[in-house]
This record gives C-alpha cells, structure tokens and sequence, in this order.
C-alpha cells in the first residue's frame, strides 16, 4: 500500500469525515497537524495550489479533499488508489 497522508486540523470536521472513511478502510496515514504547525500551510499550498484541509496524499497522487476521498470512493477509485 502507497504511503497515505493527511494535512489537517484536528477541529476540522471535513478533516475528521475524511479520516473516518480511511479509518473505516483500514489505512494506516501520516497525519500533518496544520493546527501545530502553521508552515505546513506553505507546504500545501506548495504540493496543491490549495489552501483548504484537509488535503490528502495517495502515495505522490493528490486525491484532494474531503469531498474529493468520497467520491473516488463513490466511483470505485479509491480501493485502487490504496493498492497502488
């Protein structure tokens, strides 16, 4: 399974939805607190052009945000993505 990772905010429901769905598949992720550490703004907004959370890495493919997790989840892509 690719490497998972996870910017956000621990207060951020968006962000607690879209660990809920990873957590419910299982998948292990690192998560970047943007709430403890503010530079990691710049990083996402660096990897993203973004500047919401959370944002959610799929090995070095960008799924997006919360809305993004769910629908490739919708479309059967997300299983896929995690296989690698």
């Amino acid at each position: 399974m690719p490497a998972v990772v996870v910017y956000l905010n621990l207060s951020c429901p968006y962000c607690v939805r879209a660990t809920r769905l990873l957590d419910s598949k299982g998948v292990t992720y690192e998560v970047k607190r943007v709430d403890l550490d503010p530079q990691l703004w710049t990083e996402i907004k660096t990897r993203t052009g973004r500047s919401t959370i959370p944002q959610i890495f799929i090995g070095e493919h960008h799924v997006g945000g919360c809305d993004d997790l769910h629908a490739a989840e919708a479309r059967g892509e997300l299983d896929q993505l995690l296989k690698g």
